[in-house]
């Protein structure tokens, strides 16, 4: 019904009808990129994102980037800040700081794996963004509750992150290639260490005996289980730490 209480009367057939009003468009912010540049991480990985295809991403062009974003290395850096804002902390408790230190790398190592190869953007870079420097206060004062000495404390930071980083980053780059070869993830490392396995047991047995002896014990377990090993090669040895006497002390 029009207003004067008159039935509406129907649009002539040979007018155009009126596009209907297309949605507002979202201003475009810091978060709003480093969303779409995670999102094409977590699906295509680390090469597909560029200032050019997160543009195209948001419908816009790469200048209007550079408002939010410095470059790609700034993005980059946003991208692993966010990562690093998704690793829950526990609250230091002296009694279980060796396990805790164990629950926190495992953290870290699931938050990495779910984005692709993120882990890469942390290779040779120091963290100083505040979701970051989170892990590494946490981690610090886990073990500083439990009694390592602070000099100890400071380089294991150094060493637990690299160690979590080096091995999302490989795995990452194994996804990579199975994603390129069209095989579902079983079918590519079935068929990968089969040929590992393959070429260790060819080797020539006077050169590498042991190798050769051993290939069962070089090729058992998965990467979770290689992960866990090495974790707790780290941690034994920083246990040795607590209450040891320091170097150079009298008797």
């Amino acid at each position: 019904m029009s207003d004067t209480g008159a039935p509406e009367m129907p649009a002539p057939p040979w007018r155009s009808r009126r596009r209907p009003a297309a949605p507002p468009r979202q201003p475009l912010s810091q978060e709003r990129i480093v969303d779409v540049a995670l999102r094409l991480l977590d699906a295509e990985g680390l090469e597909a994102v560029s200032m050019r295809r997160v543009a195209q991403e948001l419908g816009t062009g790469p200048a209007s980037l550079y408002a939010h974003v410095a470059n790609k290395d700034e993005l980059f850096e946003l991208m692993r800040e966010r990562v690093a804002g998704e690793v829950r902390l526990p609250e230091p408790d002296p009694a279980r700081w060796s396990e805790q230190i164990r629950e926190t790398a495992r953290e870290m190592h699931r938050v990495l794996s779910a984005h692709a190869d993120i882990a890469r953007v942390s290779m040779a870079t120091i963290p100083t963004g505040p979701n970051a420097m989170r892990i590494g206060e946490g981690l610090l004062s886990i073990m500083l509750a439990g009694g390592v000495p602070p000099q100890i404390a400071a380089w294991t930071i150094d060493q637990i992150s690299l160690y979590v980083t080096a091995h999302v980053y490989e795995g990452s780059l194994h996804l990579a290639r199975q994603r390129a070869s069209g095989e579902s993830v079983e079918e590519y490392m079935t068929g990968f260490l089969g040929q590992v396995r393959d070429y260790f047991a060819s080797l020539p047995p006077d050169r590498f005996p042991s190798m050769v002896r051993h290939v069962g014990e070089l090729m058992n377990g998965d990467g979770d289980d290689r992960f866990e090993f090495g974790l707790d090669l780290l941690i034994r040895g920083l246990e040795s730490y607590v209450g040891a006497r320091p170097a150079g002390a009298g008797p």
